[in-house]
């Protein structure tokens, strides 16, 4: 582990997090979704990947995707595993929601040690995922890769159990915990409305699910681990 003197700047962890997110998510890492995914300005964003590239992070050939070396991914999962252990640790231990925890911990992930970092872990009894169903990477850069499927991806009549939520936006959030959209809950498919419409679900065990009709964005941001 690097000391806190070796690491990277800040915006070049957060630069590396956010490729290993898209790529994550199955989107081409390019100028213009890393501008979106960022909110920076496409020369800004352009001058950061020379940078990356010049310090072995990142493999980039003009009109093509960006890519993590073995050493950007390795650093992505370092910063992931301070930011994931940050957000269960203050759901854990100081009483936050989980709609509150991702902006501290942006914050937090840069200025803790990794020696508090493994605290924290050990004091939470080395948990494999925060509050959101992301898999934490474990000290030496594994990453589990949970078999889920995205909702918007379900057939009708699928049933499984909600793993993980990918939008970190606050309000979406707090509205997942006020419909039960949350960790843990059955799920069940139930209809596709036809020409764009809604994705009709139900959430809970029977006979007390409630139905739910769930725009794109929604249903694009919750992983599902479906029953076999």
């Amino acid at each position: 582990m690097a000391s806190m003197a070796e690491r990277p700047s800040a915006s070049v962890e957060d630069y590396v997090r956010a490729i290993y997110g898209l790529s994550e998510r199955g989107v081409a890492v390019t100028n213009a979704t890393l501008t979106q995914r960022l909110g920076l300005s496409p020369s800004s964003v352009s001058g950061m990947i020379n940078k990356l590239a010049q310090l072995d992070l990142v493999t980039h050939v003009r009109y093509h995707s960006v890519e993590l070396t073995t050493s950007g991914r390795r650093l992505a999962f370092d910063v992931l595993r301070r930011h994931r252990l940050l957000e269960l640790f203050l759901v854990e231990e100081l009483d936050y929601t989980w709609d509150e925890v991702h902006p501290e911990a942006d914050s937090l992930e840069h200025a803790v040690s990794d020696e508090l970092i493994e605290h924290i872990a050990a004091k939470l009894g080395h948990p494999t995922h925060d509050p959101h169903g992301d898999p934490i990477p474990t000290s030496e850069g594994v990453v589990e890769k949970p078999a889920t499927k995205l909702l918007d991806q379900l057939d009708p009549g699928t049933v499984g159990t909600i793993a993980r939520v990918w939008d970190t936006d606050s309000e979406l959030l707090r509205y997942l915990t006020d419909h039960d959209l949350t960790l843990g809950n059955r799920i069940e498919v139930v209809e596709r409305k036809p020409f764009g419409g809604p994705l009709v679900v139900l959430v809970g065990d029977k006979p007390g699910a409630q139905t739910h009709f769930l725009g794109s964005e929604i249903a694009a941001a919750l992983s599902v681990m479906v029953r076999q």
